[in-house]
């Protein structure tokens, strides 16, 4: 190949931050530091949802990162709302879990909505006075989303949903769901999308579940038992459910491995902080070349995801044909990553890491999750080689 032709090619991106991505992160870790740190451990053992919180943090911009500010949204980038949800998982990765979820149900109103349904719920969304909720998992229908059981039957102008949705985080406390159902037997192109409003009539919410983690923001199964929502509600035409889920993971996934990354880094800086104080065989934990190597290996794993998750995020904002194949890598490998560096973090402190008070076993138990939704890390490998062989058919 000829060398001028070649070095005329477009370079990979380069992910330094410009000066104001870096005060866009700031303004979010500070807010983590102030506002999330100091009341995290407390929220996870009274398992408390901080809906206050929330809307101090939907007062920066936090409620509709991604949203058009025509709309009430900040109208940043995935790479912009990437350092967002990193920055707040530093602070807690389950609030910041449940936001990019809120992001993620109000970027889908924005996007698949008519404008009437964009001027009724995305504005109160953005400032988080309605909080919201994607409803796609159900008790028979997990990583086979497209095998999903809840109907949507048509009767005139409104359509009556009947079926339940499983492991919905914010159930209960949200104001507007995001619900994929059945409305023809035709597999995935048999779903459509409907928004739903907590007082409708046949919406019913089970029991907070007990969960290994995220205590700071309920899970609950959303049942809808003859539960008539009006064809106005359905966003997009019938039969496009599946597709608007999807387009929704993209930016999820992207997003739920960004509070893994930060999750993980607030691990390793408490780590680097307990080895500096502890001592041990008469030398502070630091001394030892052998952790200083595990130390090594920590940050340069997460640098590396880090890295990842941000070309995905770029290729997704310039709607790059392998965006969603970047994408699942992404989630895929910041949220082993994450919960790696976490444990990591958490051996490295010893007795003390396994204790409560230290925060390091929360940071470790919240993280865990990130491996499942949003699409299990199989399902993110299935894509992956599905995209490759696709690419090389």
């Amino acid at each position: 190949m000829d060398m001028a032709q070649e070095t005329a090619q477009e370079p990979t991106p380069s992910f330094a931050l410009g000066e104001d991505q870096k005060a866009i992160y700031e303004m979010a870790r500070d807010f983590a530091q102030n506002e999330l740190a100091p009341k995290a451990l407390e929220w996870d053992q009274e398992k408390h949802f901080p809906i206050d919180v929330l809307r101090r943090a939907a007062a920066l911009g936090i409620g509709g990162i991604y949203v058009g500010e025509e709309h009430g949204g900040s109208g940043l980038t995935r790479l912009d709302a990437a350092l967002i949800f990193e920055a707040l998982a530093t602070g807690c990765p389950t609030i910041s879990a449940y936001l990019s979820i809120h992001n993620m149900s109000t970027w889908m109103i924005e996007r698949f909505g008519d404008e009437a349904q964009r001027e009724r719920w995305v504005p109160g969304l953005c400032a988080m006075d309605l909080l919201g909720s994607y409803c796609l998992t159900e008790p028979s229908a997990g990583s086979d989303a497209a095998a999903l059981k809840m109907r949507a039957a048509a009767e005139g102008d409104t359509y009556v949903l009947n079926g339940s949705k499983q492991f919905i985080s914010g159930a209960g406390s949200s104001d507007v769901y995001v619900i994929m159902a059945r409305t023809a037997e035709t597999g995935a192109a048999g779903i459509s999308a409907f928004v739903v409003e907590k007082d409708t009539p046949g919406l019913s919410f089970g029991a907070n579940e007990k969960k290994m983690g995220w205590n700071a923001q309920p899970t609950r199964l959303v049942i809808c038992e003859d539960l008539r929502v009006p064809a106005a509600n359905r966003l997009g035409a019938e039969g496009q459910g599946f597709k608007i889920a999807m387009a929704g993971l993209d930016g999820g996934r992207l997003n739920i491995g960004a509070c893994s990354l930060g999750g993980a880094q607030a691990a390793l800086d408490k780590a680097v902080a307990y080895m500096r104080e502890r001592q041990a065989f008469g030398r502070r934990l630091v001394e030892f070349q052998a952790l200083q190597f595990k130390l090594a290996d920590m940050a340069t794993e997460l640098e590396a995801a880090r890295t990842l998750l941000r070309r995905a995020a770029a290729a997704l904002d310039r709607k790059d044909a392998d965006a969603t194949k970047l994408c699942a890598m992404a989630k895929r490998f910041a949220t082993d990553i994450g919960f790696k560096v976490a444990n990591d973090a958490l051996q490295l402190h010893g007795g003390y890491g396994y204790l409560a008070e230290y925060g390091m076993e929360k940071i470790v138990r919240d993280l865990r999750v990130h491996q499942i939704l949003e699409g299990t890390n199989e399902i993110m490998r299935l894509i992956v080689s599905r995209k490759i062989l696709d690419e090389t058919a």
